[in-house]
């Protein structure tokens, strides 16, 4: 599994493997991972400790506060310090990321919220390290410590990695994170552009009958699935106080495997539509659509199974890495208009109508037809002139 690291930054990618851990490599692990939880469980503390009492909690007093734990607990100084470290670094990002939204004065449900204790059953191991703890050596990768993991080799790595984060998903599976230096991958040219806009009925509308993404469904075909493994949750859910059973973890572990079934369904159906559209235009302009609204209509649930965001995000890096020319453009009043003459109705269409009719050029076409095309004419990528377009290599733009 490749992946950019951001969308729009073509500098770095992850390259995701499974990993065959031994008992040995097991525990290792697992200890490493509970010294880094009781760091981050003690950054957290010792924030809100500051931020009472209106002090600075910064990572350089977090740094020194960390050697202080290492030279006091003979068991925290047994564990290698780069993921300690990390977990620092993580939760820094974590804060400044929360105070952004608290000084910025965005509202509860727009902003991140501050970072949490870790608890031992619910948090997922996870730990990060730099390029000087840890090498690969014989197709094994060594961490610090002591720890070496088999890794199942896919594909092979096109550079040096500069660092590697692993971790276990909730089936109990783990993987290495590879991050490398990203090449842009260049596709021959074709002089088209495409025009996308999201939807809930189809997830991907485009200028393009050919390639329009349909809603795919792998939510809704599971969902009988899942409710059943749910059921059994609820009904062997333990009392307050009380050790779940191990009916309730089989159950648990049952529901995990739907849930992460029906993630890899749609990134696969994301990624193969993303690199067909890819393929045949040179230029794309793409809706800014951000669906966290949807979370809260009656459409949430149809929405969440589309996949809005992860599909825009595939397609994203799957423009950088070929090298193509992406425009994000702004969603506001493009289904109010036309997409032949651009003049722009009076009222906003109710969702219920699904055919746009221009009052000025008398132009009738399906609304999200329309909207794709509002795409178009907005980025500068007006078919009649798409092929003036220069682009000077990869870029995300966002168009007025």
């Amino acid at each position: 599994m490749v992946a950019l690291t951001k969308p729009g930054e073509a500098g770095r990618a992850r390259y995701v493997f499974r990993l065959r851990v031994s008992s040995t490599a097991l525990a290792g692990l697992l200890a490493e991972w509970d010294r880094c939880r009781w760091v981050w469980n003690q950054c957290v503390a010792e924030s809100r400790a500051a931020r009472k009492a209106g002090e600075d909690c910064g990572p350089a007093r977090l740094d020194r506060m960390l050697t202080r734990w290492r030279g006091a607990y003979g068991w925290l100084g047994e564990g290698a310090s780069v993921p300690q470290q990390q977990a620092i670094r993580d939760f820094a990002k974590a804060r400044a990321t929360a105070l952004k939204g608290i000084t910025a004065g965005l509202p509860v449900r727009q902003r991140a919220g501050m970072p949490r204790f870790k608890r031992k059953r619910l948090a997922d191991p996870t730990l990060n390290y730099t390029r000087t703890a840890f090498r690969l050596k014989d197709g094994r990768l060594h961490l610090a410590r002591g720890i070496a993991l088999t890794v199942v080799w896919s594909r092979d790595l096109p550079a040096e990695p500069s660092s590697v984060r692993v971790y276990r998903d909730s089936l109990g599976h783990w993987y290495a994170s590879f991050v490398v230096p990203a090449g842009v991958r260049p596709l021959p040219a074709t002089g088209a552009a495409i025009g996308i806009d999201w939807g809930v009925t189809e997830t991907a509308t485009t200028t393009s009958d050919d390639h329009d993404l349909p809603h795919p469904r792998h939510g809704s075909r599971e969902a009988g699935k899942l409710a059943g493994y749910q059921r059994m949750m609820a009904r062997r859910k333990p009392k307050p106080g009380q050790a779940a059973s191990k009916g309730y973890w089989k159950a648990k572990r049952q529901a995990a495997k739907v849930h992460k079934k029906i993630a890899r369904q749609r990134q696969d159906t994301a990624r193969k539509w993303a690199k067909r559209v890819v393929t045949d235009f040179d230029h794309l302009a793409v809706e800014d659509f951000r669906p966290r609204f949807l979370a809260k209509s009656t459409m949430a649930r149809k929405a969440a199974d589309a996949a809005l965001s992860a599909t825009k995000r595939e397609l994203i890096n799957m423009a950088l890495k070929h090298g193509r020319d992406l425009r994000l453009v702004h969603p506001a009043h493009t289904t109010m208009d036309c997409g032949r003459c651009g003049a722009r109705a009076k009222h906003a269409l109710p969702l219920s109508e699904r055919t746009y009719t221009c009052t000025v050029c008398g132009a009738v076409s399906s609304r999200d037809k329309n909207s794709a095309h509002v795409m178009l004419v907005r980025a500068g990528l007006n078919p009649a002139g798409a092929d003036r377009v220069r682009p000077d290599g990869p870029s995300v733009r966002r168009a007025a």
